[in-house]
C-alpha cells in the first residue's frame, strides 16, 4: 500500500552546499520551520523539541551531505514519521524538495493544512538563505 503524495518544492538562489549546510544542521531549524520555532534543544546526542504531546526527537537520517535531509520526528507515543526532504542542485542555486504523505487517517483539511505549514516552512528557508 501507499499513501498520497505531494511535492512542495522552492527554488533558492543559493548554492546547495550552502543550503544544505543550514537547513541540514538542526540547530538551525528553529530560524526556518514553524513547527519547531519554540526552540530545539540537543540532549545527549539527540535533538528534542517540546510539542503539545509531549517532547519529539528530530533526526536527520541523511546522508546530509548529499542533500538528503530526509528527517524522522518521533512523537512522544513512539510514532516516527518520516519526511523526506531533499536539495538538489537547479543551475548555481538549489531547489528544495519536500515530500509530504497523506497517512491513514489524515482527513483532506488536516492534508492541505499540512501542506499550506510546509509551504510556509520553505518559504522562509528562501528568506533566510536568500536575505
Amino acid at each position: 500500500m501507499t499513501w498520497p503524495a505531494r511535492h512542495l518544492s522552492r527554488s533558492i538562489a543559493r548554492p546547495p552546499r550552502e543550503v544544505i549546510a543550514f537547513a541540514g544542521d538542526a540547530a538551525n531549524l528553529p530560524t526556518w520551520a514553524a513547527g519547531l520555532s519554540s526552540g530545539i534543544r540537543n540532549e545527549g546526542g539527540r535533538w528534542l523539541a517540546d510539542s503539545p504531546m509531549g517532547d519529539i526527537e528530530v533526526a536527520f537520517v541523511g546522508p546530509v551531505e548529499a542533500g538528503v535531509l530526509d528527517h524522522d520526528v518521533t512523537l512522544p507515543d513512539g510514532t516516527v514519521v518520516h519526511n523526506p526532504l531533499r536539495v538538489l542542485r537547479n543551475d548555481a542555486g538549489s531547489e528544495v524538495v519536500f515530500t509530504l504523505y497523506r497517512r491513514d487517517g489524515v482527513t483532506e483539511s488536516e492534508f492541505e493544512a499540512d501542506a499550506a505549514a510546509i509551504d510556509a516552512d520553505l518559504v522562509s528557508l528562501r528568506a533566510v538563505m536568500e536575505g
